[in-house]
This record gives C-alpha cells, sequence and structure tokens, in this order.
C-alpha cells in the first residue's frame, strides 16, 4: 500500500529529521509509529502524503512514487487526522465532513447520504449534529468529526498524528477503544503516530519505533517488550511504572 526505501530528510544545515528509512505498510494494516518528540514521526506521515519529499530515497504509494503524484491528487485519496483536529470553524460540521465529496464533485445527495453515514459511523447522530459548528462541540465530539471529515472520501490510507493526545484520559480511551472497533469493521490502512506505548500496543498491529530519525524497531506490536534496542527497553520500561 506504502512504502519508504531508504528515504532520508535533511536539514539545510547537515543534520537529519530522517536517515535512511526502509519500512512498509500493508493493506489493510495498521501501523503505529511510536518515538519521542523529533524522532521523525510526524516527518514520516508527511512523506506519505507528499507535504515532504525526501532528499534521498524514495517513497511510494500505491505503486507510484509520491514525486510522481500531482499532490492534490495524491492527497485526495490519504485521510489526515491531526491532534488538534483542523476543523474549519466556520463551517457546520455537515459542511466539514463534506468538504473533500464535494471537492471531488460528488452529486448533492450523495454527499448528504455520505456525511449522515460517516456521522453515525463515529457514533455522531446526524440529525443532532450536522447544522451544529465546532465550538459547539466538546473535545471528543470534535475528534470525531475529524475521523468522520478524514473517511467520507473512501480514501485507502488513513494517517493519524496524535490524534487523541489533547483529549482527558477517560475520552482518551473510549476513543481509543472505538477506534479499535472501527479498524477492524473498515479495514482501512493506518498509519498512526503516538509516543504513548500503551496506545501503541492497544492500537497496532505493527510497531514501528523511531529514535534520532532512524527505525529502531519494527514489528508486531506484542514483540517490542522484547526487543534488545536500547531505545526500546526504554519505552518498553515506561510500562512497569
Amino acid at each position: 500500500m506504502a512504502s519508504c526505501r531508504g528515504a532520508s530528510v535533511a536539514f539545510a544545515d547537515g543534520g537529519f529529521a530522517l536517515r535512511d528509512l526502509t519500512l512498509d505498510v500493508g493493506r489493510g494494516e495498521t501501523l503505529v509509529l511510536l518515538g519521542r518528540s523529533g524522532s521523525g514521526k510526524t516527518t514520516t506521515l508527511k512523506l506519505l502524503n507528499a507535504l515532504v519529499l525526501p532528499t534521498s530515497g524514495e517513497v511510494v504509494v500505491e505503486g507510484r512514487a509520491t514525486r510522481e503524484w500531482e499532490p492534490h491528487r495524491l492527497r485526495r485519496r490519504i485521510g489526515y487526522v491531526i491532534q488538534d483536529i483542523g476543523l474549519f470553524p466556520h463551517f457546520t460540521v455537515e459542511r466539514n465532513v463534506a468538504l473533500l465529496p464535494s471537492l471531488e464533485r460528488w452529486a448533492p445527495e450523495r454527499v448528504r447520504a455520505r456525511v449522515d453515514e460517516m456521522l453515525s459511523l463515529v457514533g455522531l447522530e446526524p440529525a443532532s449534529f450536522r447544522h451544529r459548528y465546532p465550538r459547539e462541540l466538546s473535545g471528543g465530539q470534535r475528534q470525531r468529526v475529524g475521523i468522520a471529515r478524514a473517511l467520507a472520501a473512501d480514501p485507502g490510507l488513513l494517517l493519524m498524528d496524535e490524534p487523541f493526545g489533547a483529549l482527558d484520559p477517560l475520552t482518551r480511551a473510549e476513543l481509543q477503544r472505538e477506534f479499535k472497533a472501527l479498524c477492524r469493521r473498515l479495514g482501512k490502512t493506518i498509519v498512526f503516530v503516538t509516543h504513548d506505548v500503551r496506545e501503541a500496543l492497544l492500537l497496532g498491529d505493527r510497531v514501528a519505533l523511531l529514535a534520532e530519525g532512524r527505525l529502531a524497531f519494527a514489528g508486531p506490536a506484542h514483540e517490542l517488550r522484547r526487543a534488545e534496542h536500547p531505545e526500546a527497553r526504554a519505552f518498553a520500561a515506561t510500562l512497569e511504572a
């Protein structure tokens, strides 16, 4: 579905945000990118939707290098959910969720049906929520709308950058459980960024651990606890705290 093949992202001063990253995400898989702040997790997401291009190596999505895609066409095939959600405050919930299908020139009745379907999917009653504005929603409700918007155009790949990080612990746990069930139901290909090892083990089919821009571990989530890399051992130790 998507892969990085020896991909590096260099700074002008000669440093690296990522170095020689080789990593695949398979169709229908949830791959969690785990690591400290500054380890390269968000840069990896930006490589996948061509917000950043590799300075060496290549990144491939759906069989084509990102350099070969028209950026807007690639991004319209990818759902993107971020921690601060990024809803348009002057748009209703309905207009926010309908944004990409409308840009893709879906028929109005199809757009309306899709909005209702996506709101129901994330646990928001369409009749109660479609006409509200983001300021009228709780943090958890706004995050649900963000997920609904990312899924609205039925993307093949979903990128999620610490989507639950700003929520209170109870709401976060609730959304983690709901999201895990949603993953099983939809079978989407997902790359999910977090610095929380518990979240990584709960949600990931596989975990890729980044440390200072390099890949420190990649494998089934349950194997992270047994990995010998010092960074993997440091993250595993937090489970005992």
